[in-house]
């Protein structure tokens, strides 16, 4: 890629795209940094220090409207794509709304990318379109079993992505990411490790449901960042069109977070309930990222104590 590239990142003042803008506008090989952003749960705040300057421009949009989306493609040549609606579980009371937005949304970007010579879209999977998963070590081979909206979306928003790439042979990959935590502009507290310290940091106890045996894959924010920057800025490392992103010693199971917290931010009671719904678990390989030249920084343990760090007001780690 040249070392001029104007990239549009969709639902750039979200969770992850809070840091991906940030990155971006950093690297020396990127020109413009176009964020397309509805606002409806992301913020103006994670914009905060970015504005100012040509490099970073801000266009208000939603993904369902094919104008907004051409509107704002208009003299990219890279597009990472992450508007959607997320938290998976969240996603079943909203089914038709997570369909718009996830499916249609990611419908539009494509449409638009195709007509406007668009060389490279980077999709923001997940992991967990791998549902209650029996095996462990989950590749990109194994067959998914989505058992949510959200996941269903992901699913087939590879699916769109494909035929995107065989109808007009441009670089295209979908990042299937593991379960995000840590620090950002844009910090969810709707994840389970971020939760489950804000929890531990206010003295309250940590609720697991279920038995805490469901495996999940973790990933530091600004790591997947990274993962998104590194396909988006060096395609021809990243030829095959998944990847799961994440690392083979972050799996781990949902009541071992919570004893992780326990142990690296102070001492809090850990509730078990009992669930009729268990959530998805899935224990995946990450081998083939591997391939790519990319890997983490973070573990999970300096994550913890990271954020833990920051509600205190005391010096944090640096990656």
């Amino acid at each position: 890629m040249s070392d001029d590239a104007d990239l549009l990142v969709t639902g750039g003042c979200g969770y992850i795209g809070s840091v991906l803008v940030r990155l971006l506008r950093d690297d020396d090989r990127v020109s413009t940094v176009t964020v397309m952003d509805s606002l409806s749960s992301g913020s103006p705040r994670t914009l905060m220090g970015t504005l100012g300057d040509d490099d970073v421009r801000f266009r208000r949009g939603d993904v369902r409207e094919y104008g907004d989306v051409e509107s704002a493609m208009r003299g990219v040549d890279t597009v990472v794509h992450l508007a959607a609606i997320t938290g998976a579980d969240s996603t079943h009371d909203r089914r038709e709304e997570t369909f718009a937005v996830n499916l249609d949304g990611t419908e539009n970007v494509l449409r638009a990318a195709g007509k406007l010579g668009v060389e490279n879209v980077v999709f923001a999977s997940s992991c967990n379109v791998y549902g209650r998963a029996t095996s462990t070590d989950i590749d990109e081979t194994v067959e998914p079993d989505p058992i949510n909206p959200y996941a269903e979306t992901k699913l087939e928003g590879e699916s769109l992505l494909r035929s995107f790439r065989e109808e007009h042979g441009t670089d295209a990959t979908a990042l299937r990411m593991a379960t995000n935590y840590g620090d950002a502009p844009g910090v969810r507290f709707n994840l389970v490790v971020n939760y489950f310290v804000f929890r531990a940091m206010t003295d309250r106890a940590l609720t697991v449901y279920g038995d805490g045996s469901n495996w999940r894959p973790f990933i530091h924010v600004e790591d997947a960042a990274r993962a998104y920057m590194a396909a988006a800025l060096s395609p021809e490392d990243w030829p095959e069109l998944v990847y799961n992103v994440g690392a083979d010693a972050e799996n781990y199971r949902v009541g071992e977070i919570a004893e992780v917290v326990r142990e690296e931010v102070g001492p809090v009671d850990v509730t078990y309930l009992e669930d009729e719904h268990p959530g998805p678990s899935y224990h995946v390989d990450f081998r083939r990222v591997g391939r790519t030249g990319y890997e983490p920084r973070w573990t999970l343990r300096e994550g913890i104590r990271d954020l833990a760090a920051r509600f205190r007001g005391e010096t944090t780690l640096d990656h």
